[in-house]
């Protein structure tokens, strides 16, 4: 079951809250729009397909063995999508990032800043796998600044390793820059 504390992140400027069946269409909006989904793997079926996904999905989520997050700004517009996989005992997988045109500034530091405190810091787990790839150089740039370590890669994506204690070092400089206390 998921704790009140995990259903819904709050941030300066972002709100994460646990994906619904009613998301289907924006997210399915988000997965084929060539603006956003030229990185993903292809997307095949229809929205009501999404929605059956979603829903089968939330026994997952009732597990903790994934969350999966709709990016909202603070006047409840969606602004993208965010998912914690694969959660295991240790660690887990953060993907399915996707901002849209209706994101915040700051809006790529402040998701995953809140989406990397919900593994490290609500699921207590130690460690994040990332993967990105080879052609999304504006990601791969974003992941090297945050100071994931690449640890392999292949003819199509490179893969990344985030430990919490990095993540932990550097957050207090996260928060500083999305409140406005330094530039970022």
């Amino acid at each position: 079951m998921v704790s009140e504390t995990l259903a819904r992140v709050e941030g300066p400027n972002l709100t994460l809250r646990l994906i619904q069946p009613e998301d289907a269409e924006y997210v399915h909006g988000l997965r084929t729009d060539p603006a956003y989904n030229r990185h993903l793997s292809e997307v095949r079926g229809t929205v009501e397909d999404q929605r059956r996904w979603i829903e089968a999905y939330k026994a997952r989520e009732a597990a903790l063995s994934e969350l999966y997050y709709v990016i909202e700004r603070k006047d409840g517009t969606r602004c993208g999508v965010v998912r914690l996989y694969d959660i295991v005992t240790d660690s887990f997988i953060w993907g399915s990032w996707i901002l849209d045109q209706n994101k915040t500034p700051k809006a790529a530091l402040e998701s995953a800043v809140l989406s990397f405190g919900i593994g490290f810091d609500g699921l207590e787990r130690s460690l994040a796998y990332v993967d990105v790839r080879i052609s999304n150089a504006k990601a791969y740039a974003f992941y090297v600044r945050f100071g994931m370590t690449e640890i392999c890669r292949d003819d199509r994506d490179i893969c990344f390793t985030y430990p919490r204690q990095r993540f932990e070092a550097d957050h207090a400089g996260y928060l500083a820059i999305l409140e406005g206390g330094a530039e970022g």
